[in-house]
């Protein structure tokens, strides 16, 4: 499915508790391969900066459940700069769209610290768009989200469930680099997030393996969960 040009996703989230997770990952496992970015039987670990105006665009949209709407944030994989990736997810009712491009750390640093001019005649468009919403829209860093993800594919049904585990804020600092960033746990260490997401349809074979009827969905944000912990440890 598309919309205003870009390719939508269906995404599902649940909380689980750790016996439906133990049970879920070991069927899974049997049939799915894991994603290529996990180091470790556990998965990946994934740490991102989000950016938002001085209004709370990507908060206020999320909470009051707004119908399009966009978040910008900067990606990093088990802590290493090999990978830097800008990504604007767009969510237009139960469909997602991510898109993505790549950055250096130079030009991480330059954002971070304010000095974006360089996006404007970026290659990407994603990077342009950043840039407006930077220069016009006053977006700046404001969350930081961390945590491991265990994820499964099914390459033929454009299918990823995954398992997104030990969710925490950084509240000391708003980069991703920082030596001494101080983590935060954002949720209880029984609860696990899972996320289903795929194109058209859900293969039935993905299905029965994942059972998302024997499960009640949630509409959670780990930004949002990790951006209300840094504001109340402020307060």
């Amino acid at each position: 499915m598309e919309f205003l040009g870009r390719k939508l996703r269906h995404e599902l989230k649940y909380y689980i508790h750790p016996h439906d997770y133990a049970a879920l990952r070991q069927r899974l496992s049997a049939v799915l391969k894991l994603d290529g970015h996990s180091v470790r039987p556990d998965g990946y670990g994934i740490r991102s900066l989000y950016f938002d105006g001085p209004h709370g665009y990507a908060l206020d949209d999320k909470v009051n459940g707004v119908f399009g709407r966009e978040k910008y944030r900067i990606r990093i994989y088990n802590g290493s700069d090999r990978i830097i990736r800008l990504e604007r997810k767009s969510k237009f009712g139960n469909y997602v769209c991510k898109e993505a491009a790549s950055l250096t750390k130079a030009e991480y640093a330059r954002i971070l610290a304010a000095d974006f001019g360089f996006l404007r005649k970026a290659d990407a468009p994603l990077l342009q768009d950043f840039y407006r919403a930077l220069a016009h829209r006053g977006f700046r860093p404001t969350a930081i989200t961390d945590y491991i993800r265990e994820a499964y594919i099914d390459e033929p049904g454009d299918v990823r469930i995954t398992f997104d585990k030990r969710l925490a804020a950084g509240i000391n600092s708003l980069d991703l680099f920082d030596p001494g960033l101080a983590m935060a746990e954002a949720l209880p260490p029984e609860k696990t997030i899972m996320e289903i997401k795929y194109g058209a349809f859900l293969p039935e074979t993905v299905r029965l393996l994942v059972r998302p009827q024997a499960h009640d969905r949630s509409a959670i944000s780990k930004y949002v969960i990790c951006r209300e912990l840094g504001i109340r440890h402020f307060i």
